[in-house]
């Protein structure tokens, strides 16, 4: 069902404001910074090592490991394992720990317009 419906009139705007002034907004924002900002910022600490090491450590990523492969093409691959694991794991953390937070804002802006 739409929120345009006229049987369901939209929220209105002190609804919003006590939605955003409530401790379970609060609680939202805090369990998402909480999540992700250091995961972000291990990531792109990561990032940036593999790009120093590319740039400055030839030598090192050059070394073969198994044919043609080398230190600095496994690298570059977990670069893109990292992300489908951190998206695992936010997927895992927000199902746990945002969504039924998440949800019960949404019902009481829903209950209260």
């Amino acid at each position: 069902m739409s929120t345009t419906d006229s049987a369901n009139p939209p929220p209105t705007e002190d609804v919003w404001h006590e939605a955003h002034a409530s401790e379970d907004f609060a609680l939202l924002r805090r369990r998402l910074r909480a999540f992700v900002f250091p995961v972000s910022a291990l990531f792109l600490v990561w990032y940036l090592v593999y790009v120093l090491l590319a740039d400055y450590a030839h030598g090192f990523m050059s070394i073969k490991l198994v044919g043609n492969i080398n230190i600095g093409l496994v690298l570059g691959l977990l670069q893109f394992v990292s992300t489908f694991v951190i998206t695992t794991i936010y997927v895992r953390y927000a199902n746990r720990n945002l969504d039924p937070v998440a949800e019960r804002i949404r019902a009481k802006v829903e209950d209260a317009s």
